[in-house]
């Protein structure tokens, strides 16, 4: 990591050791954050563009900012991908913040969800859809699927268009849904025609899709062509050359790759959200983990990362341990 990042830990240093009791509270009060120049910021989004193991996290339960540790302003300034686990903010004063983070700190924004069509509200058109495909057999019930599995994809495709957003993680945990196997590769490689890096289109081809759908103004935008496709859950290798990231749901610390997926896609991820009382060895194992071959892994991450806030005995700064994780697998440059 570029020394350049390394005020942004400082400031958090600073923001809490003024607290001679912060100790014995669980969440510090909602302040204004930590502000620097515009060539700090502009810094931090050249270092997140650059090609390194990135730091990831799902992020919930924010909402009104009556606590640092629930408005996006309080995530870790080098965080390079954030899933929206809470849902996209509608709260004016919540999306305000997101947008800072996103725009200003270049932190990638992500729309997350559990990617199960028989669990999809019964109003939506594409569940109309798969209501009506159930009632058919054979090959014709497989066609009805698929095109119901492309109106599925292209719901969250609008989500992440239509609010600004960086890209779609799709949690693959079908449990029994139909939306599994060679489906969830349709609906995947559907999904891919707009997001991720598809070895099986042109970038024009893209933007051609794209205009079609959401108009030349929307096609003009810098990067539109850019947005991350990522999976979490199961990981099947059919849809990693269509993938960004894999977000690995290593909960127990697991930190083996898969040879099914190139070793830079691979992001370890423990989960804070049960473990956050912890001194969360189990993230330092997977952001100290190494590439077999030398090279880049994808990075690590965190299941409710915002847990990390939380002050403790052993952690004694909000997000004390993620941001030592990485600053392990990104050493700062002094």
């Amino acid at each position: 990591m570029l020394k350049y990042i390394v005020p942004a830990f400082a400031g958090l240093s600073l923001l809490t050791a003024c607290n001679d009791d912060i100790e014995n509270i669980p969440m510090q009060e909602f302040n204004d954050p930590y502000t620097y120049s515009e060539l700090y910021y502009q810094n931090l989004r050249d270092f997140k563009a650059t090609k390194h193991e990135i730091s990831f996290g799902w992020f919930a339960d924010y909402g009104t900012p009556s606590s640092m540790g629930r408005s996006f302003l309080g995530l870790p300034d080098s965080l390079d991908i954030c899933s929206l686990w809470g849902g996209i903010p509608s709260d004016p004063k919540v999306l305000e913040d997101m947008r800072f983070v996103q725009k200003k700190k270049g932190t990638k924004m992500l729309v997350v969800a559990i990617t199960r069509i028989a669990a999809e509200l019964d109003h939506l058109p594409h569940k109309q859809a798969y209501l009506e495909a159930i009632k058919l057999s054979g090959d014709e019930r497989q066609e009805a699927m698929e095109k119901v599995l492309e109106m599925y994809a292209e719901y969250f495709v609008d989500q992440v268009f239509l609010n600004d957003l960086d890209g779609f993680d799709a949690d693959n945990e079908p449990e029994g849904d139909p939306n599994s196997g060679s489906n969830f590769t349709h609906f995947y490689k559907h999904l891919a025609l707009y997001m991720g890096p598809n070895p099986d289109q042109t970038k024009e081809e893209r933007l051609a899709l794209i205009r079609e759908r959401y108009g030349d103004e929307m096609a003009a935008k810098p990067g539109i062509c850019d947005k991350l496709l990522c999976v979490d859950g199961g990981g099947p290798s059919d849809v990693e050359p269509y993938s960004n990231y894999w977000f690995r749901q290593d909960y127990g610390g697991g930190s083996s790759f898969s040879s099914g997926w190139p070793y830079s896609k691979q992001v370890f991820c423990c989960n804070v959200g049960d473990n956050w009382g912890t001194p969360l060895t189990e993230m330092y194992r997977q952001a100290r983990a190494k590439a077999p071959d030398g090279g880049l892994k994808g990075g690590f991450g965190a299941f409710y990362i915002h847990r990390n806030y939380r002050i403790t005995a052993i952690n004694i700064e909000p997000y004390w341990h993620f941001r030592q994780c990485i600053q392990i697998q990104n050493p700062a440059i002094y």
